[in-house]
């Protein structure tokens, strides 16, 4: 079943400073990674992430250090080799490197129809689910992601 992932996270310091500069300055090479990874199926395209990241009547509130990603996979398992297994892993295991601390849930998943490309608006709307109500098979973390693929219903 696809799997939508959405991350957002409010960085350190501007994405102009040099204190976040290796991590602005891959991104397009980690992207392109996802992209080529078995299992990839869709992102939203860096400009409209841009555009609703920076629009303070949006969703994600206008703040200009906000990096998010908002992507669909053909399962848990090629996310998962995505993420853990690939140049990804090295930036995530550095994530308090650029990213502020104390922000709470950075991740949400959730099980979208085949075809089903999501938008901001749905996946700032499951987000705020498992933020306010905890892991559910609408919108989960990656534990119970783990327990629901082993289960077979994801």
């Amino acid at each position: 079943m696809p799997l939508a992932e959405f991350n957002r996270g409010v960085l350190r310091h501007d994405w102009g400073d040099p204190r976040i500069a290796e991590f602005a300055d891959n991104l397009d090479r980690v992207n392109a990674i996802a992209q080529r990874s078995d299992g990839f199926i869709w992102q939203l395209p860096e400009a409209d992430m841009d555009a609703a990241q920076n629009d303070p009547a949006g969703p994600l509130g206008g703040n200009p250090r906000t990096a998010s990603t908002l992507s669909v996979w053909r399962d848990l398992a090629c996310l998962e080799r995505f993420v853990f297994h690939t140049l990804h892993k090295r930036f995530h295991d550095r994530r308090a490197t650029w990213f502020a601390q104390g922000q709470g849930l950075r991740l949400v998943l959730w099980p979208v129809p085949e075809g089903h490309l999501p938008d901001i608006a749905e996946a700032v709307e499951r987000f705020d689910l498992l933020a306010r109500e905890g892991d559910s098979d609408a919108a989960f973390g990656w534990d119970h992601a783990r327990r629901l693929a082993a289960e077979g219903r994801l």
